[in-house]
C-alpha cells in the first residue's frame, strides 16, 4: 500500500527562512521537492561536500587511512614472497649459504639443476632430493652441461636457507601484529567521529539541495519552495505551521507532481519490498506492486526448489542468520525472508512428493493417507505439474492486466481505457467461460453465445473505441496491430511459466542421481564405504541446494518483472519518501 501524501507549498521571508528551515529539519517530516540534478549538482560547494562525503565513507568501509593500510599490505605481501621462497629453498635441504661462497673461492663453482625424475642420470650431478616427479641436483665445476641441457633446468644459486627464510617470516608476522595494532587503536580513537563526522556531512548536503532547490522571489525577499508530507503526519507538521506563522498552501497532489512514495505494508509483505526495489519504486499514482509480488514469488521460488527437505534447511539457515549464530555478509539481514521462503519450500515440497531427491510418492514407507494429497499423475497425457504451473501463469497474467485496467481507469477515466478493458473481457472472459462449461457441464449452445457476446463487445473496445476521438479507420488497423502484439505476447509471457515445472523438475532429479551414486557407492555390506556414502550425499545436496536456490531466486523474480509487471502496466519509476530531517 502507499501512503496518501499532502503537499505543501511555503512562501517565507528571507530573514526567517534559515530559521524555519531548522524547524522543519527538526520536524522531520516534510519531503522537500529538489529541482533537476543537473540544476544543483554543478555547485560548487555541493560537489566539494560531496566529495567529503565520500572521501569519509570510503575511510570507514576500509577502516583505517591508506597509509596504514598500505604498510600491512606490504607486510604481507613480504610474507607471501618468503614462504614462497622457503618453498623453493626446501628443496636444497638446510645448508648454509656462505659455505657455497666459501666453495666458490676455494675452485669450486656449484650449478643447481632440475629435471624430471624419470630423465635424471647419476653422472649429470648429485641428487640432493626428490619433489613431486622431479629430481634436483647440484653440478660441481662442470661448465659444459651440453649432454643434459635439454633434460634439465638451471636454476639460481640459493640465497638463503628455508629455514633463514622462515626465520624471516616469523619476524615478519611479529610486524604484522604491529600494524594491526595500530590499525586497531585508529579506529577505536576515530571510527565513532567519523560516523558522526558522516551524519553531518550528510545533513549539510540535505540543506545544501533544499537551499538551492528553493526558488528566490521579490529580488529575494521571499523564498518558495515545495515539500510532501504523509496523511498520518499532517496534524504534526500544520501544528508546526501555525505556530510558526509563515504562509503555505496544503493541496492533494496533481498526477504531473514528483510526489514520493511511503509504503505501508504488513510484517510479511514488507520483507518482498526491497524485490519491487530491484525493478524500481512504484509512483504515487500506481499501485504497490508488492502485495502481489510478495506471495507470487514465494510460491514460485517454492515450486523451482520443490524439495521439502531443501526447505527445511532454508529454515534452518534463515533462522540461525536472523539470530546472528550464522554470519553471511551477503545474506545479512535477509534472515527473515529466507526462513518465510524456507517454510513456502517445506510446505509445496511435500505436496510435490519430494524430500531430498527422494520420490516420496512412490515410497513404500510412506502412509497412502499423505500419498493421496500429493500432486501427482496427468492430465490429458501431460504432467499434472506442468499443467499446474501453466494454470498459475494464466492466472498471474490474467490478474495482472485485471489490475492494469482497474489502475489505468483510476488515472485516466474510463473513455482512455477501453481497449484495455475490452482485452481484460476476451480473455479473461473467454477463460472463465470455458471453465464453467467444463465444471457445470453447460450446454453447448449457451456456451457458444456467451463467448460471441464476449468477443463482439471486447471487438468494439479493442478495434472502434481504443482512442475515443480518433479517425475509426485508424483506430481498427492500431487495434489489429494490438491484436498481433497481444497473441503473441501472451502466448509466450504464458509458456514462460513452464520454467516453474522444468526448475523443479530438475532439481529433483539431480537430488536423486545424488542419491542413487551414493547407494551404489554403499553397496550390500558396508563399512568403510560407509564415509564416501556420506561425502556424496552432504556434498552433493549441498551443491543442488545452491544451484537450486539460485535458480529459484532468478527465474521467479524474471516472471514477476517481465510478465507481470509487463501486462500490469506498472512502470516502477517512483522515488522513496525521505524526509528532511536530522
Amino acid at each position: 500500500m502507499i501512503t496518501q501524501m499532502k503537499k505543501y507549498t511555503f512562501l517565507v521571508f528571507h530573514r526567517d527562512y534559515e530559521s524555519f528551515l531548522t524547524q522543519l529539519r527538526d520536524l522531520g517530516v516534510v519531503h522537500i521537492t529538489q529541482k533537476a540534478a543537473g540544476l544543483i549538482e554543478d555547485d560548487e560547494q555541493l560537489q566539494a561536500a560531496l566529495q567529503h562525503e565520500d572521501e569519509l565513507r570510503r575511510l570507514l568501509k576500509q577502516g583505517a587511512p591508506d597509509q596504514l593500510l598500505a604498510e600491512r599490505a606490504n607486510i604481507e605481501q613480504s610474507i607471501a614472497d618468503a614462504k614462497q621462497a622457503a618453498f623453493q629453498a626446501a628443496v636444497w635441504g638446510d645448508f648454509d649459504p656462505a659455505r657455497i661462497q666459501q666453495l666458490k673461492e676455494a675452485g669450486y663453482t656449484l650449478r643447481f639443476f632440475v629435471c624430471s625424475t624419470s630423465a635424471f642420470q647419476e653422472e649429470w650431478g648429485i641428487k640432493v632430493s626428490e619433489k613431486e616427479g622431479k629430481t634436483y641436483f647440484v653440478n660441481v665445476n662442470n661448465e659444459n652441461y651440453a649432454d643434459y641441457e635439454n633434460y634439465a633446468t638451471l636454476l639460481p644459486s640459493p640465497e638463503k636457507s628455508a629455514a633463514r627464510y622462515m626465520q624471516e617470516v616469523e619476524h615478519l608476522k611479529g610486524l604484522l601484529a604491529a600494524a594491526n595494532a595500530r590499525i586497531e587503536a585508529w579506529q577505536i580513537a576515530n571510527i565513532e567521529d567519523i560516523k558522526a563526522q558522516l551524519k553531518e556531512a550528510r545533513q549539510n548536503i540535505d540543506w545544501q539541495r533544499v537551499t538551492l532547490s528553493t526558488d528566490k522571489l521579490a529580488e529575494g525577499s521571499l523564498c518558495l519552495f515545495e515539500g510532501f508530507c504523509p496523511i498520518d503526519k499532517e496534524p504534526e507538521l500544520n501544528a508546526m505551521l501555525a505556530a510558526a506563522e509563515v504562509y503555505y498552501e496544503e493541496t492533494d497532489p496533481e498526477k504531473e507532481d514528483a510526489t514520493p512514495i511511503k509504503l505501508r505494508n504488513n510484517k510479511f509483505t514488507k520483507l518482498f519490498e526491497p524485490l519491487t526495489g530491484m525493478y524500481g519504486w512504484p509512483d504515487y499514482h500506481e499501485f504497490d506492486p508488492t502485495p502481489i509480488l510478495g506471495p507470487f514469488f514465494l510460491l514460485f521460488f517454492a515450486i523451482c526448489m520443490g524439495d521439502c527437505g531443501y526447505g527445511l534447511l532454508l529454515i534452518l539457515i534463515g533462522t540461525l542468520i536472523a539470530k546472528g549464530k550464522l554470519k553471511i555478509e551477503m545474506f545479512d539481514g535477509l534472515g527473515p525472508i529466507i526462513t518465510v521462503l524456507g517454510v513456502g519450500t517445506a510446505v509445496v515440497g511435500f505436496f510435490l512428493g519430494t524430500f531430498f531427491g527422494i520420490d516420496l510418492y512412490n515410497a513404500s514407507w510412506v502412509p497412502d493417507a499423505l500419498k493421496s494429497v500429493m500432486i501427482k499423475g496427468n492430465v490429458m497425457g501431460y504432467d499434472i505439474q506442468m499443467v499446474m504451473a501453466l494454470c498459475i501463469g494464466v492466472f498471474h497474467i490474467c490478474l495482472a492486466m485485471t489490475i492494469k485496467a482497474i489502475s489505468y481507469t483510476l488515472r485516466d477515466g474510463f473513455r482512455a481505457t477501453v481497449s484495455t478493458w475490452g482485452w481484460l473481457l476476451l480473455i479473461v472472459g473467454t477463460i472463465a467461460t470455458l471453465i464453467v462449461t467444463m465444471t457445470f457441464s453447460l450446454p453447448a449452445e449457451v456456451t457458444k453465445w456467451t463467448l460471441i457476446s464476449i468477443g463482439s463487445i471486447s471487438a468494439l473496445g479493442i478495434y472502434i473505441f481504443n482512442t475515443p476521438g480518433r479517425n475509426p479507420l485508424i483506430n481498427i488497423g492500431a487495434g489489429l496491430w494490438d491484436t498481433y502484439n497481444m497473441a503473441t505476447g501472451i502466448l509466450g509471457d504464458t509458456l514462460s511459466y513452464i520454467r516453474l515445472y522444468a526448475l523443479g523438475l530438475a532439481g529433483g532429479m539431480l537430488g536423486g542421481a545424488f542419491n542413487n551414486l551414493a547407494g551404489m557407492v554403499l553397496g550390500e555390506n558396508p563399512t568403510w564405504q560407509w564415509l564416501p556414502f556420506v561425502l556424496i550425499i552432504i556434498i552433493g545436496h549441498a551443491l543442488n541446494l545452491a544451484m537450486s536456490a539460485l535458480g529459484a531466486f532468478v527465474h521467479p523474480l524474471r516472471l514477476s518483472f517481465v510478465e507481470y509487471f509487463k501486462n500490469s502496466g506498472y512502470q516502477g519509476s517512483g522515488k522513496l519518501y525521505q524526509p528532511f530531517k536530522k
